[in-house]
C-alpha cells in the first residue's frame, strides 16, 4: 500500500534532519542578547526624587523607608537620573490634610474629585485600607509643588503593603529514596504542608515633577511561603520579594538587556 503523498513528504523532511544532524561536526552555544525597550521617556528628567510610600501590613517592617532605601540604591548604580537624597515624604498624613482641604493660603488643593468626609483607616492592613489614600496620587498641584523644591525632577511613589501569609495544604517535595544497593533517587512526594510566609504588593507611581501629572504606573504581587517550623525574618522575605520586583521596576527608566543562548549544530 502507497503512503498518502503528506506523509512521503514528512518522513523525507525528517529523514534530512537526522542527516544533517548526523553529519555535524560540533554542537556550539551563541550568546543572544536582547535588549527590551523602556517603558518610560525619561530623557527630559535629569534627577529623580523617591519621594516615599504609602505603606502597611507586618508592623516589624517598615515597608516604606526600606523600599526608599532599596529603589535610591538601585537607581544609584543602574540609571543615569542623580538621586535625590531626602527624607520620605509623611505621605499618610499630607492624604489626610487633603482630605479636609487646605488650611494655609497658598497651599495645594485636594483634587476636585476627592470625596468628602473619607474615613481613614487607623493602621493600613490590607489593600483594601489603601483606597482611601489613593486620590493622593492624583493632586497634580501637591506634586508639581514637590517638583519645584526639588528642580522638577522625575518622581517615584506609590503603596507598599508587606502583610503576613499562612496556608495550608497539598505540596510537592522531592524526597530521596535508596534502594538495596545504595542507589540514589529522587522522587517527588505530595505531602500535606503548613506554611507560612509574607504577601508583597506594591504599585509604583512615575509623576511628573514639572506638571504634577501621573506618567505611569504599574502593580506587583509577590509571595513567599516556607515551611511553618522554618523562622524566616520577614524583612529577608521582604528582600527576597523584592528581588524579584526590581527588574521591572529598572526597565520603566531604561532599556535593559535579556541574556541567554542558543544551541546552534555545524
Amino acid at each position: 500500500m502507497t503512503a498518502p503523498r503528506g506523509t512521503r513528504v514528512a518522513s523525507v523532511a525528517l529523514a534530512g534532519v537526522l542527516a544533517a544532524a548526523a553529519g555535524c561536526t560540533s554542537v556550539y552555544e551563541v550568546p543572544i542578547d536582547t535588549p527590551i525597550q523602556a517603558k518610560l521617556d525619561v530623557t527630559p528628567f535629569s534627577r529623580v526624587h523617591v519621594a516615599g510610600f504609602i505603606s502597611g501590613g507586618a508592623e516589624d517592617v517598615d515597608a516604606n523607608m526600606e523600599t526608599v532605601r532599596l529603589l535610591r540604591s538601585q537607581l544609584r548604580t543602574k540609571s543615569r537620573l542623580r538621586v535625590i537624597e531626602a527624607d520620605p515624604l509623611p505621605l499618610q498624613q499630607v492624604a489626610r490634610d487633603q482630605a479636609r482641604g487646605p488650611s494655609v493660603p497658598g497651599e495645594a488643593p485636594p483634587p476636585a474629585d476627592l470625596p468628602a468626609g473619607m474615613a481613614f483607616p487607623e493602621k493600613i492592613l490590607d489593600e483594601k485600607d489603601l483606597e482611601a489614600f489613593e486620590p493622593i496620587f492624583a493632586n497634580a498641584a501637591y506634586w508639581k509643588k514637590i517638583g519645584e523644591e526639588f528642580q522638577q525632577p522625575l518622581i517615584v511613589t506609590g503603596t507598599v503593603i508587606f502583610r503576613p501569609h499562612q496556608a495550608s495544604g497539598i505540596v510537592t517535595q522531592e524526597r530521596e529514596v535508596y534502594d538495596q544497593v545504595g542507589r540514589r533517587t529522587v522522587m517527588p512526594v505530595r505531602v500535606y504542608m503548613e506554611r507560612k510566609g509574607n504577601i508583597l504588593r506594591p504599585k509604583l507611581v512615575f509623576i511628573d515633577g514639572r506638571s504634577g501629572a501621573v506618567l505611569y504606573q504599574e502593580s506587583y504581587r509577590e509571595e513567599r511561603l516556607y515551611p511553618a517550623q522554618q523562622n524566616v525574618p520577614a524583612l529577608s522575605s521582604f528582600f527576597e520579594q523584592m528581588d524579584a520586583v526590581l527588574p521591572s521596576f529598572l526597565n520603566t527608566l531604561s532599556t535593559t538587556r535579556v541574556r541567554g543562548s542558543r544551541i546552534m549544530l555545524r
